[in-house]
């Protein structure tokens, strides 16, 4: 009986952090408030690409808890998460791992991308960020939150603003708006202040919502 090992991932983060916190609380109260409440926790990353995007997709339209507990059964199947690996799975048994059917088509995709050499994966840290967005926006299942949340997560793109992000809007609405409804455009304004460290003022307001952090 084969046992499944579990690799150590040795996260990564920005180098920018400190400097973008400063630059925050100066520029911000809501900041000011909220980032020493959080100590050295920071932005994280895998390093790995393809699954970041996989995991993303697992991720949609399910809670945080329920997607961890389909990524860890779907996580055993393949003896090694690599594109070529998801290529050879059948689609039952990726659905017995909880996998929606649109969901099992979605991640092929994504594999057959990779696998294929469909994307610039090599360049991608020296494009800017819209481009990238449009790289993976042509990958089934993948829009411009999932895109935005892999700028963040895996190249940590400093200055994201995800304006689809229910979260952000949310939590936009309660750190300054007192919980009033909030509309693109006052984020839009609210986020003046935090240019050029978009991402990092996002991942702050997640915090006050969930002080738990998300990794993909």
């Amino acid at each position: 009986m084969s046992t499944n090992k579990k690799t150590a991932v040795k996260l990564l983060t920005p180098a920018y952090w400190e400097d973008a916190c400063g630059h925050l609380m100066a520029q911000d109260r809501v900041m000011k408030g909220l980032i020493p409440k959080f100590g050295t926790a920071c932005l994280e990353t895998r390093g790995d690409a393809f699954i970041t995007l996989a995991r993303s997709i697992v991720g949609q339209q399910i809670s945080v808890k329920a997607a961890q507990t389909v990524w860890d059964r779907f996580a055993l199947l393949p003896t090694r998460m690599t594109p070529a690996n998801i290529l050879k799975l059948k689609v039952d048994d990726m659905r017995a791992a909880g996998l929606s059917a649109r969901k099992v088509e979605y991640l092929v995709d994504l594999s057959l991308h990779f696998d294929n050499r469909l994307l610039h994966v090599k360049d991608w840290g020296a494009i800017d960020d819209e481009a990238i967005i449009a790289e993976l926006v042509a990958i089934r299942g993948i829009g411009r939150w999932t895109a935005e949340m892999f700028l963040i997560f895996h190249l940590m793109r400093p200055n994201v603003l995800p304006l689809d992000d229910v979260g952000l809007i949310n939590g936009i609405s309660k750190c300054y708006f007192s919980g009033e409804a909030v509309s693109r455009s006052d984020a839009r304004e609210v986020a003046a202040a935090w240019a050029p460290y978009c991402s990092v003022a996002t991942w702050y307001i997640w915090r006050s919502l969930d002080p738990l952090p998300v990794n993909y």
